[in-house]
């Protein structure tokens, strides 16, 4: 075989194999649009029906999604109302005709006209929460009130508005886009600090990553999300904190100042600027220079009951590339 023709042949044998073990990441998009597209039409389907926008009713299912330990990813839509309050406590044998359920002061409705009330049924699933919200009324308040009846919680109403407002803004559920939180045109080093000890202010673990910066480089909103906190605290100086709609909170600290006119309640989107790197904390509020300038990065998550640090490193790494 001449040279020419060996190297064409290896390099034609090295390409097949990086194809083979690469994972097929065309095809897991498809799969994620299609899945997307399919919720979609349920949700713009019950508010046809019942006049209740699709955001709010998205938000519900994606709050739902986010707070269950392993939601299988071909279930279509993750509410899950337990069996008591869906088919009402005495309905021993789980009778979905609606009268049934309706007598034994069930919430279980049906989406379409066959008078069961079937809890693994996507379209009666989301037709009895679009009617549950519809219990206090027809306003954004009254759809808090109705929320905050069925999941008793402040946090999780908050979290389900924010995620109706993000998707209402930006008219869509697919909002994956992610952004490294320092602009990458300056120079900048990080390592995993996370769960390392500090001492200020008592023991207690570094629950973030430090991102090594020079003062005023521009800190950026990683995800789409929503201001939920602003302002100073002893040990992050000023900082700031975005909730996302997995309900993942972002927190960004030692800011040495904010983007003119951002606030609480604001919609972010990545890439967004929320403020420039600093070095304040550590003691009261105007407190700086007790440590080189840098943002320290954190993120928890809430599942409904309580929230958690964890590590950032591989996300960022991720984001970096």
């Amino acid at each position: 075989m001449h040279l020419k023709s060996y190297v064409i042949a290896t390099i034609l044998i090295i390409n097949t194999i990086v194809i083979c073990i690469l994972p097929n990441t065309a095809n897991a998009q498809t799969s994620s649009d299609k899945q997307h597209a399919e919720r979609m039409a349920l949700y713009e389907k019950i508010e046809t029906i019942t006049q209740v926008p699709w955001y709010y009713i998205a938000a519900i299912d994606q709050y739902e999604r986010n707070i269950q330990e392993k939601t299988p990813t071909e279930q279509l839509i993750a509410i899950d109302i337990p069996h008591e309050t869906w088919f009402g406590i005495g309905n021993i044998f789980n009778n979905q005709h609606v009268d049934a359920i309706q007598l034994f002061n069930g919430i279980g409705k049906t989406g379409n006209a066959d008078q069961q009330a079937d809890p693994k049924n996507p379209e009666d699933i989301l037709y009895t929460m679009a009617q549950l919200l519809l219990e206090q009324g027809h306003s954004e308040d009254d759809f808090k009130i109705a929320l905050w009846s069925y999941y008793q919680r402040d946090l999780t109403v908050q979290t389900i508005m924010n995620i109706a407002h993000m998707y209402q803004k930006f008219n869509t559920i697919d909002l994956s886009e992610r952004a490294f939180p320092v602009e990458q045109t300056h120079n900048y080093s990080y390592k995993n600090t996370w769960g390392d000890s500090r001492g200020f202010g008592g023991r207690r673990i570094h629950e973030g990553t430090d991102i090594f910066a020079n003062y005023g480089v521009p800190v950026r909103s990683t995800t789409y999300g929503v201001v939920e906190l602003k302002g100073w605290n002893m040990y992050g100086g000023w900082r700031i904190g975005i909730r996302d709609h997995q309900n993942v909170y972002h927190y960004y600290a030692h800011l040495n100042g904010y983007t003119k006119g951002i606030k609480v309640g604001d919609i972010v989107k990545p890439g967004d600027v929320l403020g420039s790197v600093g070095s304040t904390g550590y003691g009261p509020p105007g407190t700086s220079g007790k440590f080189p300038p840098h943002l320290h990065y954190g993120m928890y998550r809430d599942n409904g009951q309580q929230e958690w640090s964890f590590d950032p490193f591989p996300y960022l790494k991720k984001w970096e590339a």
